[in-house]
């Protein structure tokens, strides 16, 4: 339904997108992940016509963008800055779109609508509030709310949750989620949150640099990251990556000899490795699968769970267990850790500027 080919676009010396190239299919809730400065809005901008492509091909339904202004393309967009009428009661911001030539509806039929998409936002006992009289959050759900409002065969959302504290973005993940299926509505969202993007998205792009790294579903993205930046960006915990060499026999060890385990990707003796152990992956305790022995170095309670940070040798791993196996763990107590050679992810090792890239098959 989206679809960006070989898109270039600078700003002077700066090159905000590197021929990006991106799909997006009908009806499908697409995840674009990446840091500040990724290009992500610049993404979103060019899709909806606010900024032109120095090159490249912007499709809508297969159709060709080039000249087709940003009121004809039928694309809604939700500014991370909001972009909302500050002199207005929210309601009336809510109604804007809906008092447009093209969406124009009658009044009855207008407030019906402002009114399921304010209930499902919680913003009902707003709607006669200036916008300036509003906290930044409420701000966010109003220009969020606009959005969803009126007709659009895509919705661009930038960042539309981050002002929005834990719990109610938490909510609003599930609300939007529910939102897309029940609308079939394509919705392309820009998130720098990597838990945002495994909650909502159908698919998932990673971008870096102008560029989409990889793309995929949760499950292709989790366990089988292009590289290590992928790898650290997915997981919180972070990925533990332990670096060393393949040995002889097909193994991997650490540079110091504390660590050995099995490896079921293959590559090269003698080559540099990083072999990654998501936190959740290690088993505390007697398991199925490679044992590894250590010292408690520090825990953290994480709600139900609880980080431990084990040393082992001169690395160190963190992994989460459930509370009760942790009872009585302190710093320095000697600890078993059990981990299973086809959880194991073994990338090259990483160069200046580029990233280790993932070896072999899961």
């Amino acid at each position: 339904m989206i679809g960006l080919r070989g898109i270039h676009k600078t700003y002077g010396k700066t090159t905000a997108l590197d021929g990006l190239e991106l799909d997006v299919r009908e009806g499908e809730f697409f995840c674009l992940l990446g840091p500040s400065g990724a290009g992500k809005t610049t993404t979103l901008k060019t899709v909806a016509g606010l900024e032109r492509p120095d090159s490249g091909t912007v499709l809508l339904d297969g159709k060709d963008m080039a000249g087709v202004e940003p009121y004809d393309r039928g694309v809604a967009m939700c500014f991370e800055s909001y972009a909302l009428y500050p002199h207005r009661s929210a309601y009336d911001n809510l109604a804007s779109p809906l008092r447009s030539p093209r969406h124009r509806l009658p009044a009855a039929e207008a407030r019906e609508r402002i009114g399921a998409i304010a209930e499902l936002l919680g913003i009902s006992g707003l709607l006669d509030r200036r916008v300036g009289q509003l906290s930044n959050g409420q701000r966010q759900r109003i220009a969020l709310g606009r959005v969803l409002v009126r007709p659009a065969r895509a919705f661009l959302l930038d960042e539309p949750l981050s002002h929005l504290d834990a719990k109610l973005r938490q909510q609003m993940r599930a609300e939007l989620k529910a939102i897309g299926a029940v609308q079939h509505t394509t919705t392309l969202y820009v998130t720098h949150d990597s838990v945002e993007a495994l909650a909502l998205g159908d698919r998932i792009g990673v971008i870096r640099d102008g560029r989409i790294v990889q793309t995929g579903t949760r499950e292709e993205i989790w366990y089988r990251p292009c590289d290590t930046e992928v790898a650290r960006a997915f997981g919180r915990p972070r990925i533990n990556l332990l670096p060393g060499v393949v040995t002889d026999d097909g193994g991997f060890r650490t540079a110091d000899g504390k660590v050995e385990l099995p490896l079921t990707a293959k590559a090269q003796p003698g080559t540099d490795v990083l072999v990654g152990l998501r936190p959740r992956d290690i088993v505390l305790g007697g398991a199925a699968g490679h044992e590894l022995t250590g010292t408690v170095y520090v825990t953290e309670v994480l709600g139900r769970g609880v980080e431990v940070t084990v040393r082992l040798g001169e690395q160190q791993v963190s992994l989460v267990a459930p509370r009760g196996d942790t009872t009585g763990l302190g710093p320095d107590d000697p600890v078993r850790l059990t981990v299973r050679p086809e959880n194991l992810l073994l990338f090259e090792a990483d160069r200046p500027g580029r990233p280790g890239r993932l070896i072999g098959t899961r």
